[in-house]
Order: structure tokens, then sequence, then C-alpha cells
């Protein structure tokens, strides 16, 4: 059975865990779907029936061999690709796993998440898998919380974390963190920024001050710029009256980005490093983007990420989406805490705050007291039309 691991071990233990993770989990070689019951004939009674008939309980049947655990995804809607995507996932981890212990069951957020909160709690659901997005979770948050059951969200919004609700998603701030400190390491002192407007952009800008203040750089200019025609470029002119620096981070798409690094190369040097989000790691193109030549990002790895897209493919005929992984790997947490969760009780919380945190497919994590998942990140540099790892992830997490 594939289990998330723990954390904190030396980098050899890391690598058998990993190693268990991808042979076991991903490497089952076939699934047995059973056949469907045969239904015995029906019988006529003989006599008319005396007795009372039993009480039909609303909702799902009981369940009294395995927890119950509700997925809230949008299944109709403009989201329902990542949604359906998410779905298989926890299904292919429930199938790799072999689980006895846990029963999953969908619910679409789509035509409301606070409902599909509810009607998940009065099916007996002990255990909340999403939502996906940050209204959704502020939805369903309060819902949960009446009820004492823990919401596991694939969010990357940090404001909607805590209070019972903990994110998976890949926070930008962890990777613009991650990837300004190997900037600062490889001699880079002065940066730029350049942030689209909005809450990302937002947040990407105060991630950023914060991050080139901790690693002891200094920030000569960072330029906001619409989503319109012509409005990155005129934010790098901008940029430009600031140059030479000698990193520039484009907190934006990989298309965005590619068009906006020949532009900054012009204005501050050919040796100008261009850096960017966690935003990167989910566009499969990203690598044949010639003007991201040379640029570095950071993200979660994609080793057993890889293993897992191909059998998600010979599945269901179809290629994952990239977060679709947050899916697999809820559930093997899931997993690995229902070995102390026994049936018909609440669901462990105080498990989820474990120091030593989970392993799974994008690598090690653990929630933080804010309950954001804390990511241990490698750097990424994009080179001859290739991904190439520059920096490891950690294989823990110092304290």
């Amino acid at each position: 059975m594939a289990e998330a691991g723990t954390i904190g071990q030396p980098a050899q233990a890391w690598r058998r865990g990993f190693a268990l993770i991808a042979a076991t989990a991903l490497g089952a070689c076939s699934t047995v779907v059973p056949r469907a019951p045969i239904e015995a004939p029906e019988r006529q009674p003989t006599r008319p029936q005396t007795s009372r008939p039993e009480p039909v309980d609303q909702g799902l049947p009981r369940d009294t061999q395995r927890n119950r655990v509700a997925l809230l995804v949008p299944l109709t809607g403009s989201n329902a690709g990542v949604g359906r995507s998410i779905a298989n996932a926890t299904m292919l981890a429930v199938l790799d796993t072999g689980t006895d212990k846990v029963r999953i069951t969908n619910y679409d957020t789509a035509t409301g998440a606070a409902a599909a909160a509810s009607r998940a709690i009065a099916d007996g659901a002990q255990l909340i898998l999403g939502p996906l997005l940050a209204d959704d979770v502020r939805a369903v948050a309060p819902v949960a919380k009446a009820a004492n059951v823990p919401v596991l969200s694939f969010s990357n919004d940090a404001s909607v974390g805590g209070n019972g609700v903990y994110l998976m998603g890949y926070v930008p701030a962890q990777s613009i963190a991650r990837v300004v400190a190997y900037a600062r390491s490889r001699g880079v002192t002065s940066f730029a920024g350049l942030v689209p407007n909005g809450l990302y952009g937002e947040r990407a800008s105060t991630a950023f001050l914060r991050s080139v203040e901790g690693a002891g750089g200094q920030v000569v200019s960072l330029q906001t710029y619409g989503r319109t025609n012509g409005g990155v470029q005129a934010a790098v002119t901008r940029l430009a009256a600031k140059a030479p620096y000698g990193a520039v981070l484009i907190a934006d798409g990989g298309a965005t980005a590619a068009a906006a690094a020949p532009l900054v190369k012009r204005g501050s040097g050919a040796g100008t490093r261009v850096l960017g989000t966690e935003l990167w790691n989910s566009e499969s193109g990203i690598a044949a983007r010639p003007g991201l030549s040379g640029a570095w990002f950071a993200s979660v790895g994609n080793g057993l990420y890889r293993q897992y897209a191909t059998k998600y493919r010979a599945r269901y005929g179809a290629a994952p989406y990239r977060l679709s992984s947050l899916g697999y790997d809820a559930v093997l947490l899931t997993v690995r805490i229902a070995r102390d969760w026994p049936v018909g009780r609440a669901f462990p919380e105080s498990r989820l705050r474990d120091g030593d945190g989970f392993a799974g497919i994008d690598g090690a994590f653990r929630f933080g007291r804010d309950g954001v998942a804390e990511r241990a990140l490698e750097v990424e540099e994009i080179r001859d039309g290739q991904v190439m790892t520059v920096s490891p992830a950690p294989t823990g997490f110092g304290g």
C-alpha cells in the first residue's frame, strides 16, 4: 500500500521513501474492476406482509466498514475539466493504494459549494477534500466548522487557510522566496519586478519585496501592468529607466513572460536573469519558449508526476491537469492517517499538523499554523528547450 511518508529524515531514507511511493502506488500494473452484482429474480410474496417496514435513512447508505470522505470539486461549468481530473486522480489513488479504510464520494461545487458541503456532511462525511476555488472555500468553511469536519482544500489562496481549513495548493509566495534565495546564492544582488494588477500581483509583490530583503538583496524597481495590449511592454519601458539589475521577476504566465523577457534583456543587458513563479510549472510548453532560455523558477518536482501522468493517461485516455496531483496526494495523506481513524469517529485533525510532514507525487510538505502547506521546492532552469533541475528540493524541513 502506498502512503504518505514522513519528513525530517536523512536524504538516503527519503530516497527510499519516494522509491516506495513510486514502486508501490504508481507501479501497480493493473486494476481489476469487479463486475456488476447479479440480481436475484424477484419473488412474489405468497401472502400479504404483516410486519412493519424498516425505516429508510435519507442520503447515502451507511458504511460500517469505511470512513466516508467527500470530494468537493466543480464537475460541471467552466472549471469542470480540472475538477474531473482531480476526481479521476483521487480514484486512481484509491485503486493504487488498495485501501479499504475510506470511501470517497464526489459532490459538484458548480451548483453551490455550501450546499454541496451540507449534502456531504448529511451523508456522513468526516473529512472534505476540496474545494478548488478560494470563494468556494469561504462558502464551505463555516458549514464544515459547524460540523467539526476538517477541509483539505486545493486552493493556493493563503487568506482562506486556518480554523479547520488546510491548503494543499502551490502558494506563489513560497516559489518566489525559493527562486530569489537561489538567485542571491548565485551572486545576484539587485532585483527588479514586473507584476500584473490584481490580487495575484499584489501578493506576488509583497512576497518579492520580503524575499529580496530577507536574502540580503535590493529591489531597484517594481512595475505593475494591466493585462491589456501593450501593458507589459509599457511596464518594461519604465523598468529600463532603473537599469541595470541582475534579475527580474516576471510574476505571470509563460506567454507574458516570454514576450517581456527579450525586452527586459535589451534594456538591462543580456546577462540579466529572468525569474518566474509556480505558474510556469503548469504549462507543458514552457521550455519551448525561446525568450525564456536561461530563466529560473521554483516549483514542486516533476519526477514522480511524470510516472503518475503516464498511468493516468493509460487509465483515462487523456492527459491529467497538473493540479490533479493534489487530489492524488490528498488521498495518500488520508490513507496514511486512516490507520488511526476508527470507522464512525471524527477525523483526527491533529494528525494533519504533524511537524515531520508528508510526502507524495509533489514531494515533501507539511502544514503550518496557518493551515497552508509548506512545500520543499526545487529550482528549475529553462535550457536548450528543456527544463533542468539546478537546485534539488531539500529532503526535509529545518525545524
